[in-house]
């Protein structure tokens, strides 16, 4: 049986409180799913706890992007652009399938305004090119033999071709360089199933209430589970909070002063048509905002990505984009851009709040992504700040913590670690490809199964050629199948309808009701696969519609939501 199978969540819960483990990690993002399969990998005993669903807070509502970091260029933070480069050749290599080289394009114009972080402004265009072309050198320099793609210059006819409706006036040229592009809840659902096959004990919706001591020491918590009420100690010699922007809540729990100290910052995403902006598979980037910030145009399956914000914060369990948010972002694309985008081109808004490490007097914008590990008094071991790409190294130097304690030799098995589903992965493609079309499965469901889920495409393959009815599209103009339902509780440990529509499929992003209009037959699959009583499928259908509707409510935006009067 798949090591996330909805199914298994009941045994590993009762595990929880029958094991002793020598580490407990609090936080099922991106973070604590590294630290897992970190601990995992070099032999220790692990349990992972999450209060909601994996990923399910800022791990899922990222910009999708694994990088250097070019924003970082002007401030001259090369120690930070060196350890993101280097990690997002580390995924390519580790999740091929699913963390993928993206070209980007930034384009010069004639007096074009220079980032604000910037010390000194070059005196002219051409000293602004040259800047800008010598950082991108360092950028390649810097990422080594893990380098994904050279930099290179480009004509504006040719920077046009990319992106036709560009603004043409005073363009001039274009840079174009390389990043990599990711699923960003499937990525930290992947670790998780890794993390799975080395032995640790994942479970989703069990929150930690309290902590328990031996000779003033934390050497355990309470957990509750939030589908049945039941409460567990999970007893562990090592506790890691990794838990984002709630470090500092989880810390509170034991009553101690902590060290955790995190400056939440909302980052907001608007997704439209990819056709409405004329974008293919290239990615550009809106190298200057009246804030001083960078922002992303980032082609994603049919959709493209706008983003993102750096503004204060609200209630951390509910990241919601204002008008005014919205507003900043179609403003800034319209500059640049000759779209005339408007509120009715949005098909859906997400917005989540980055970990940032505190620092005095700072905006959140020039706020540093470094990453810092502390030992608490209590024994508890924190990690906060990081970013997406860095994840590893973040659980790397976490882990590296718990093995000096033990006196144990510091080892790196995730350095060379591949992830589920990209062991043997060029024979596995091709084998997708083949076994795809002979279902008679579209390219491009095709080359989506290939692309999320690696080798394990063939799982829901298996599933599409013995039950035929599972081969339909769940919305016509998006590649996702019903099979991929199916799947998701088979092997991913989707609990609710929510974890399906927003995580392990991308619907409420990329449809332009956010799945309302498919939200009874998915919840039906469901019941079939977790045995939903008629009144608990009833109660996810409205659960979800409500989780939309505050949604559309807080951002000012109009849709129609769609529901099943049978249900």
């Amino acid at each position: 049986m798949e090591p996330l199978a909805a199914t298994v969540r009941t045994v590993y819960l009762e595990r929880l409180g029958q094991e002793q483990f020598d580490v407990l990690v609090i936080g099922g993002g991106i973070t604590g799913a590294g630290v897992a399969l970190d601990a995992a990998a070099r032999g220790y005993r692990v349990a992972l706890v999450e209060k909601a669903d994996f990923a399910s807070g800022t791990s899922s509502k990222s910009t999708k992007l694994a990088h250097g970091g070019i924003r970082y260029l002007p401030q001259f933070d090369f120690a930070m652009i060196q350890e993101g480069v280097i990690e997002r050749g580390l995924m390519v290599r580790h999740a091929p399938f699913l963390v993928r080289p993206l070209p980007f394009i930034i384009p010069v114009y004639e007096h074009m305004p220079w980032p604000s972080s910037l010390p000194v402004r070059p005196p002219t265009d051409f000293g602004l090119a040259l800047v800008l072309d010598i950082g991108l050198w360092m950028y390649d320099l810097m990422a080594g033999w893990l380098n994904i793609g050279r930099h290179k210059r480009i004509s504006a006819g040719e920077t046009l071709r990319r992106v036709p409706k560009l603004r043409r006036t005073g363009l001039k040229k274009a840079l174009l360089y390389y990043d990599a592009q990711t699923n960003d809840a499937q990525l930290t659902v992947t670790v998780l199933r890794t993390a799975a096959q080395f032995g640790a004990v994942v479970t989703n919706y069990t929150q930690v209430t309290g902590f328990t001591r031996a000779n003033g020491k934390l050497n355990g918590a309470v957990v509750c589970d939030k589908l049945t009420g039941q409460e567990v100690t999970v007893l562990a010699r090592h506790i890691i909070n990794a838990t984002g922007v709630f470090a500092e809540q989880v810390a509170a729990l034991t009553g101690d002063e902590s060290k955790a100290t995190v400056e939440p910052s909302k980052g907001i995403h608007l997704v439209v048509a990819r056709e409405r902006l004329c974008i293919s598979d290239t990615a550009v980037v809106l190298p200057e905002t009246e804030d001083g910030r960078i922002l992303y145009i980032i082609p994603w399956s049919a959709r493209a990505i706008i983003g993102t914000t750096d503004t204060g914060t609200g209630d951390l369990d509910d990241p919601q984009a204002s008008p005014a948010d919205i507003a900043y972002l179609l403003k800034h694309v319209n500059k640049y851009l000759e779209a005339d985008l408007t509120d009715d081109d949005i098909l859906s808004v997400y917005a989540g709040y980055r970990p940032l490490v505190k620092s005095r007097g700072a905006r959140a914008a020039e706020l540093s992504r470094t990453h810092v590990v502390l030992q608490e008094i209590n024994g508890m071991v924190t990690i906060v700040g990081g970013k997406l790409t860095t994840y590893r190294r973040m659980a790397q130097d976490t882990v590296d913590v718990l093995a000096k304690r033990d006196g144990m030799p510091i080892s790196h098995p995730t350095q060379k670690l591949l992830l589920n589903g990209a062991i043997g992965w060029r024979n596995a493609k091709r084998e997708i490809e083949a076994r795809g079309q002979q279902l008679g499965l579209a390219p491009d469901v095709v080359e989506h199964l290939a692309f999320t889920f690696g080798s394990n495409a063939n799982t829901v393959l298996d599933l599409v050629n013995e039950d035929k009815s599972l081969r339909e599209r769940l919305i016509p103009d998006l590649p996702y199948l019903h099979a991929e339902v199916v799947y998701a509780c088979r092997a991913e440990m989707a609990m609710t309808l929510e974890d399906v529509l927003a995580r392990r499929t991308r619907i409420i992003l990329e449809d332009g009701t956010r799945g309302m209009g498919i939200a009874p037959a998915v919840a039906a699959l469901m019941a079939r696969e977790l045995g939903w009583s008629n009144d608990q499928t009833h109660s996810q259908v409205e659960q979800y519609r409500a989780l939309v509707g505050h949604q559309l409510e807080a951002e000012g935006l109009q849709t129609v939501l769609q529901t099943d009067s049978n249900l």
